[in-house]
């Protein structure tokens, strides 16, 4: 999916875009995956240009957070901030794969990930 060029370039700052908020609502992991259904891109049309362009990058296939940073070529602190409030507003899903015991767990699930990388 080729990302969609803003036609504002560089001229507005990520804490513009973010309301001065650094801090998501909720922690979401960067390999947390995120779908959008079709009612809510009508929706996030409403919602402002940067979390209508979230949302169709998300159309007809579920994407990462950083996978939705990189497309939208949104710094991932501002991609956090408004996928957290995407997903709290209900313009997006959140499916999670991470264990829900604890960090331990985590960074075994990673640690699995990495190794079965480096044996690529």
């Amino acid at each position: 999916m080729e990302p969609r060029r803003d036609p504002r370039g560089a001229l507005v700052r990520p804490y513009a875009v973010t309301r001065g908020r650094t801090e998501p609502v909720q922690n979401i992991a960067l390999e947390a995956v995120l779908s959008c259904t079709p009612t809510q891109i009508a929706e996030a049309r409403f919602a402002g240009h940067d979390k209508y362009r979230i949302a169709t990058v998300c159309e007809g296939r579920a994407q990462s957070l950083a996978e939705i940073a990189a497309y939208t070529r949104m710094p991932l602190g501002v991609a956090r901030v408004l996928v957290a409030d995407m997903v709290a507003e209900g313009l997006l899903t959140l499916h999670t794969a991470a264990p829900v015991e604890g960090f331990e767990e985590r960074m075994n699930l990673l640690g699995r990930v990495l190794s079965g990388l480096r044996e690529l």
